[in-house]
């Protein structure tokens, strides 16, 4: 009985562990500020925002030659405008436009994240785009990886000419239960960032990238977001690509020709 009383006191604390740290481990910022010229960068600036509570939110913004579309881009857990540098790179080219938004904590961003702040900085970021005279269907909204969970959200509540899902999760307790199966995950994770049941809402054309490879957000997840997804919708997946590497292995090209396909 001794035993059987202290297993589940260790059982209610990891699970309080898990309640009250569960942002820890899910939010890894980096926090430096560094402008797109010192990230070796041309054609970009660094701009500032205002959040829907006035943070400061920080984006790195290079417009859209004439007649292309913007890619509102969204980071997953661990990366920022710098960190992407060599992805923006690759974008530009085609003439499309990017603006990258740093969540707060991020890339010189004030405040902590979290999916009510994320959400609502989304929105804060294309009311911005609009503001500076983007069309509603110019705008692409790219999520990578956790930041999927804002491309949907942000798409199924403003007007776009659609979105770009790389690695998308369904949940985040559905990426922790491969690891703590034995935790209620659902029940104790604030931030679900569900794109599986959010996706339902998006009417405009969805494009999923994923890598067969992929070890953090498996591509049964991806598929399962593009079951749920409405037509149009697509789904590519690269045999040799990982979780962040897709560019490496043709994801870019795929995306340029989805998004350069999309009507006004």
């Amino acid at each position: 009985m001794d035993i059987l009383l202290w297993l589940i006191g260790l059982y209610l604390a990891i699970c309080a562990v898990a309640y009250f740290g569960n942002r820890t481990f899910m939010y890894f910022p980096d926090p430096a500020r560094i402008s797109p010229a010192e990230a070796g960068i041309d054609g970009v600036e660094e701009i500032e925002l205002a959040a829907a509570d006035s943070t400061k939110l920080v984006a790195w913004y290079a417009p859209a030659k004439d007649g292309k579309p913007t890619l509102l881009y969204f980071h997953g857990n661990g990366a920022n405008a710098a960190a992407r540098v060599g992805k923006i790179a690759r974008i530009l080219p085609s003439g499309v436009g990017v603006l990258y938004l740093n969540n707060r904590g991020y890339g010189g961003s004030a405040g902590k994240p979290t999916e009510a702040n994320n959400v609502a900085d989304a929105i804060a970021a294309y009311d911005h785009l609009r503001r500076l005279g983007v069309p509603a269907g110019s705008i692409v909204a790219y999520g990578e990886s956790l930041g999927s969970g804002q491309a949907v959200r942000l798409a199924a509540e403003r007007p776009l000419a659609g979105a770009v899902l790389e690695a998308p999760l369904t949940s985040t307790s559905d990426v922790g239960r491969s690891t703590y199966f034995f935790l209620p995950l659902s029940l104790l994770i604030a931030d679900q960032y569900n794109v599986e049941r959010h996706i339902r809402a998006v009417t405009a054309p969805i494009l999923i990238l994923h890598g067969e490879q992929d070890e953090v957000i498996p591509l049964e997840m991806g598929k399962r977001n593009y079951r749920a997804a409405n037509e149009p919708k697509r789904i590519e997946t690269f045999p040799e690509g990982a979780h962040s590497d897709l560019f490496d292995h043709g994801a870019w090209e795929k995306a340029q020709e989805f998004v350069l396909s999309l009507k006004p």
